[in-house]
């Protein structure tokens, strides 16, 4: 694979416009969400090398967010996602704050409680309706045009904003802000002797995270019409792990890999009695041992070995044809 994900991507992106005459759209826009959500939490692993094991928080208080706004608010679609873009990443720039001066198994065990904190905090809030969520949510129109109740418009609205923000992303890891945090990953001393402040850096990149990742609660919560505490428990923070890693760690489309494998796995384990925590474990044991890169990060390699091997002029040594007999 080469190292822009543009032709790649555009052949995803063609194979995700004809989806909906095979698979159910509202199915489609559940791994959209969740490959957005993946993106977000890529962002931190994968570019600045910080395992976040509370994500769930910015992704529930996008959809609780979201949900207040359309449900009680009777604000306009756009409104409410940017919302709750806006009230996640004030959370993730607080959750960072605290964070982020700490690494490794520290960071991970921070963000952790912090992101329980968060779950009981909505848990005990009168405004989200405990164990029910925020039910009855209406879509409407989307910029005043887009009906939102049809299941097709609505799988294609959540597309394009599915698309613009992996454009945004791209845009950011490619920039010179992305290759400071690249440099902070490898080798933070050396960053700090350049003149760079690590914990400005990954607060920003945190706090950017977390805003993507209340896009995806609140895009989720506007389609499914709900918001509940299941997108802000600890399990759902696990479950984007497991997406990032199935995927692949260091490559750009690695999350939407990983985002579909494990909801295609949930949603045909769903229509069996076979035990899903079993099979997704099975599962995640399997590609570790095999693709250890993910399935994104293998695929590249070999694709990459092809290339070489395919660009590699024959010479007289290894050319099989230019072998004498003694």
């Amino acid at each position: 694979m080469p190292r822009s994900p543009l032709l790649p991507g555009l052949a995803l992106l063609l194979l995700l416009c004809i989806a909906p005459l095979v698979f159910y759209p509202i199915f489609l826009i559940k791994l959209l969400c969740f490959a957005l959500f993946a993106a977000a939490f890529h962002l931190l692993l994968g570019y600045v090398g910080l395992l976040s094991f509370g994500h769930a928080a910015f992704f529930g208080t996008g959809a609780y967010m979201s949900a207040q706004a359309l449900a009680r608010w009777n604000l306009t679609p756009e409104l409410a996602l940017l919302f709750a873009v806006a009230m996640s990443a004030a959370l993730g720039a607080v959750i960072g704050f605290l964070a982020v001066r700490r690494q490794g198994i520290y960071f991970a065990m921070i963000t952790l409680a912090l992101g329980q904190m968060v779950y009981f905090i909505y848990l005990q809030a009168p405004f989200t309706g405990g164990e029910d969520g925020i039910r009855g949510i209406t879509p409407g129109h989307f910029l005043g045009v887009v009906d939102l109740a049809d299941p097709l418009a609505l799988y294609f609205t959540v597309l394009a904003l599915t698309v613009l923000a992996f454009a945004l992303v791209w845009r950011i890891v490619q920039s010179p802000f992305g290759m400071i945090l690249e440099a902070i990953r490898e080798n933070e001393p050396r960053a700090i002797s350049l003149g760079y402040n690590p914990t400005l850096y990954k607060l920003a990149a945190f706090t950017f995270s977390a805003g993507l990742a209340g896009l995806a609660g609140g895009l989720k919560a506007m389609s499914f019409q709900i918001a509940t505490l299941v997108d802000v428990t600890w399990q759902m923070s696990g479950e984007v792990v497991l997406m990032t890693l199935v995927g692949g760690i260091g490559t750009f489309l690695g999350p939407v890999v990983g985002a579909f494998i494990i909801g295609g796995l949930e949603q045909f384990l769903a229509r069996s009695t076979l035990p899903a925590p079993v099979i997704l474990g099975a599962a995640f044991i399997l590609c570790v041992m095999m693709f250890r890169k993910g399935v994104a990060g293998t695929a590249r390699s070999l694709a990459q070995a092809w290339a070489q091997r395919r660009s590699t002029p024959n010479t007289p040594e290894t050319d099989p044809t230019n072998r004498t007999e003694k």
